[in-house]
């Protein structure tokens, strides 16, 4: 197996690394709206008309990236010698979702004695060093379910098995995925086909709608918006804060709001020539705007949770969220204790709307995750059917666990899948259509053409370090200014590409 490169890309010693041109106008979707169908290509932009109120749906709550669950475990005891076990991980912890993984693979299982699926949950920010844990005690798994961000960072590592995932794809059927999500999985230099796509989700700037219409506020789809939304909505009133600002140094989902306000000004990780830009003058004016709208937020640290039910609770006008906070909408989440969160404003989803384009000074970005089926080199050979079942037999019921943030990548699922759920009552065509195509105009650092499989393995590794929270951490805690920490930041990147660039067979 060539797993050589993840030691070192763990134990690599970096100083601060948590211890170790003309653009598309933004769009702006109103979550009542009603104007256009499913299966438009892409949704009308900048509509954001109030209409009349959504009938309340109840669908299970699920939190889009829970920070806690289960570590991975030892396998199920020895199966019969002839039996094969095929371990999937799954980032998909929530144990609703557990359950529904563990029943597909019993129905698996029961048409094929030969193979064990042992379902293991596992947090997706703490894969490196889970993976490393089980490395080091022979118990690696098969099968993987992680956000594109990883794929980079296990090709780094020298992990997965390309053609066990053209092997999964080419039995399911190429033109059976949606457009342009084979491309974000391929290496563009040797046509690798690194993992399998599964599912996915955009990223939006949620608003209460009626309080901007009531405060003559435009729609925040620019950064002048949010600066004016943020000084208008004053602390001590209703609600009481403009933004629940993602602002916890331990947590991804901080990574991925600044990435898209990143690519609002045009800064990215890399330049043309190959350099690490991590401290350019559009880098450090992104870490300052963002940085600034603390000013009109909760007191810090605000995670995922916290941030979210800030909103639900009516206390927050705005929240940088996924496409999973839709079906929370109708019925609260789930706490990070395992509780519920009281819906507090009366018909929050109607009174709601959402925008998933940012126009910074030097920009459009979208921001959208595409997850996927990893195969690891050395996995049992069984492990690509079982990555097929799940695309296939099993698919609708996995989709339907959370159908707003898991957006099919198969055309064949998509009629089934928006009808899978009576959430999908609560929103207009519209809001489905752009939910649906969000992959079409989705950006991503580690999906900019031209970047080398170094380069996005570095900005893989860079996710998976979680380095751009913990400065933004220090930012906003006064230790550090904007300058500082983009010069922090671009030493730690620049010895992360050295060790991709240096460490490459």
């Amino acid at each position: 197996m060539k797993r050589w490169l993840l030691g070192a890309l763990l134990g690599c010693a970096l100083v601060g690394l948590g211890a170790c041109g003309g653009a598309a106008a933004p769009e702006s979707i109103s979550l009542s709206s009603s104007t256009a169908a499913l299966s438009a290509t892409r949704a009308p932009a900048s509509t954001d008309e109030p209409a009349s109120t959504p009938a309340l749906a109840a669908l299970t709550a699920v939190p889009a990236t829970p920070p806690t669950a289960p570590a991975p475990t030892a396998p199920a005891p020895t199966a019969p010698a002839e039996a094969v076990t095929v371990v999937f991980w799954t980032s998909d912890n929530e144990p609703k979702r557990v359950a529904v993984y563990r029943s597909l693979a019993a129905q698996y299982e029961a048409t094929h004695p030969g193979v064990k699926v042992n379902i293991v949950p596992f947090v997706e920010s703490t894969a490196l060093q889970q993976l490393e844990a089980a490395q080091a005690t022979g118990q690696m798994p098969d099968l993987i379910r992680v956000g594109i961000e990883w794929v980079s960072a296990f090709d780094g590592a020298g992990l997965l098995d390309p053609a066990a995932a053209q092997a999964v794809v080419d039995r399911v059927g190429p033109s059976d995925f949606r457009e342009g999500v084979l491309a974000m999985v391929t290496d563009a230099a040797s046509g690798q086909l690194l993992a399998v796509p599964y599912d996915g989700w955009i990223q939006a700037l949620w608003r209460r709608r009626d309080l901007f219409e009531q405060l003559g506020l435009n729609m925040p789809i620019t950064w002048a918006d949010l600066n004016q939304a943020c000084d208008a909505i004053k602390a001590g009133g209703a609600p009481a804060f403009a933004l629940a600002l993602p602002t916890a140094g331990a947590q991804n989902y901080v990574h991925q709001v600044f990435e898209q306000v990143a690519m609002s000004n045009n800064a990215w990780p890399f330049d043309a020539s190959g350099n690490v830009t991590l401290s350019t003058p559009e880098m450090v004016e992104a870490l300052r705007f963002y940085t600034a709208l603390q000013r009109c937020s909760p007191p810090a640290p605000q995670d995922l949770y916290s941030a979210r039910e800030h909103f639900e609770r009516g206390e927050s006008a705005m929240l940088f969220y996924s496409t999973y906070i839709m079906d929370d909408l109708l019925e609260g989440s789930e706490s990070a204790d395992g509780g519920k969160v009281e819906i507090a404003v009366e018909n929050l989803a109607g009174r709601t709307g959402f925008t998933s384009s940012l126009a910074g000074p030097n920009g459009v970005a979208s921001y959208g995750q595409l997850v996927t089926l990893a195969l690891l080199d050395g996995a049992a050979p069984e492990a690509q059917d079982v990555a097929r079942f799940f695309l296939q037999e099993g698919y609708l019921d996995i989709l339907a666990t959370a159908p707003l943030g898991k957006v099919p990548v198969l055309e064949s699922a998509l009629d089934a899948w928006s009808a899978s759920s009576a959430v999908f009552q609560a929103y207009s065509p519209a809001t489905l259509g752009h939910i649906a195509n969000g992959y079409a105009t989705m950006k991503r650092w580690v999906l900019r053409p031209g970047y080398t499989r170094a380069q996005k393995a570095t900005i893989g590794a860079m996710e998976a370090r979680l380095i751009i929270p913990a400065a933004i951490a220090q930012i906003v805690a006064g230790n550090l200014t904007p300058e500082a920490a983009a010069q922090q930041l671009q030493r730690q990147v620049e010895e992360l590409y050295r060790i991709q660039t240096e460490g490459r067979d």
